[in-house]
């Protein structure tokens, strides 16, 4: 029997759709380095970004479109990745591929928690990932790091502390616990710029950007520093802090920062002892998607619920996704990585397009 020819290991491959970008993975490029013999398919599947929810969903698709071929007998795949960067490299940050700021439009609801495990979740995908604590005012991002020094300088350049494998950079580890901050705005639009140029991020994949609440200068300055690649929103589920969220949402639309989506944060309480989930917020809105004002609604990306381990793991400066990497919030934290990830892609993909 004669081998299989690697147009027909194209073709066969064709009829692998990526469910995100809604095209098969041949005429995306992801199929590289293909090598066939001796009845064995080799080739590497290189996706738009590691923490990709569908790459095993294609993966085994291909496996099982090859092996139907006559005389492959074997199939290997190697899963890779190269992040399509929404962020063109004369841009500040220049090898950062996404930023993603992290925000709400008031406090108290969780928005530096979910940035930390947003950003944990990402780095176990195998992406390289970075914080940046814009929250001026109120820096949690260290403690919740574990992080407590300060940053050594090398050549004039901040270097970013690392904790669990991901980069972080704060006014918390500048200042003293105790000291109050009282800069207006040409001082933080100043400390801003210092944390986008005078900080070696290196090459990043993602930096998560936790932003103070509210919409006011260091929103504004950011958006004028970074070219960020997306806002991710963070509230609670009761209407009246979500009307605090459509201020927000606003404000980046008038900025021109595409929303990423909603994430409803503190949704219901796990009970420790029998697991059942319990609504805690009064709630009139249950749908998936959120509306804002005429014709400009947002996607609810996920729903995290309160869970003991959740809160104690913010103070033993561990994410939970990496303190309880088993719990269902966890879970829950990769699933919204995953589609953080995948929007981003597409609308990576829809910039070159144009």
């Amino acid at each position: 029997m004669s081998e299989v020819t690697e147009t027909q290991v194209l073709d066969a491959l064709r009829t692998v759709i990526d469910p995100d970008l809604n095209r098969d993975i041949v005429s995306l490029g992801f199929v590289q380095n293909i090598e066939i013999g001796k009845g064995t398919v080799r080739f590497r599947l290189v996706l738009t970004t590691p923490a990709c929810p569908m790459k095993n969903k294609m993966k085994s698709e291909s496996e099982a479109a090859l092996r139907q071929l006559p005389g492959v007998e074997n199939v290997e795949i190697t899963l890779d990745s190269k992040t399509c960067a929404s962020r063109k490299p004369e841009e500040r940050l220049p090898g950062v591929k996404h930023i993603i700021l992290v925000g709400s439009g008031k406090g108290g609801v969780g928005k530096s928690t979910i940035a930390v495990n947003l950003a944990a979740a990402l780095s176990e995908t195998g992406a390289s990932v970075g914080i940046l604590d814009a929250d001026i005012y109120g820096p949690s991002i260290p403690p919740m790091m574990g992080l407590h020094e300060p940053p050594r300088v090398v050549e004039g350049k901040m270097m970013p502390l690392v904790s669990h494998g991901i980069k972080v950079m704060s006014i918390g580890f500048l200042v003293r616990d105790e000291d109050a901050l009282v800069w207006r705005g040409p001082i933080l639009h100043k400390v801003l710029m210092q944390f986008a140029e005078d900080v070696d991020w290196g090459e990043l994949d993602y930096l998560v950007v936790d932003l103070p609440p509210g919409t006011g200068d260091v929103q504004i300055s950011l958006a004028q520093i970074v070219k960020a690649s997306g806002a991710l929103l963070v509230s609670t589920p009761q209407d009246i802090s979500f009307r605090d969220v459509r201020r927000a949402a606003s404000m980046f639309n008038k900025i021109d920062i595409p929303i990423i989506g909603l994430v409803e944060n503190m949704s219901g309480f796990v009970c420790p002892h029998c697991g059942t989930e319990t609504e805690i917020f009064p709630c009139s809105d249950h749908s998936d998607r959120r509306w804002i004002s005429p014709g400009f609604e947002i996607d609810v990306l996920d729903r995290i619920p309160i869970e003991p381990e959740l809160a104690g793991s913010c103070e033993s400066g561990i994410p939970a996704v990496i303190s309880k990497p088993d719990t269902k919030t966890s879970q829950r934290f990769r699933d919204l990585a995953g589609k953080v990830a995948s929007r981003l892609s597409m609308m990576a993909r829809e910039q070159v397009a144009l």
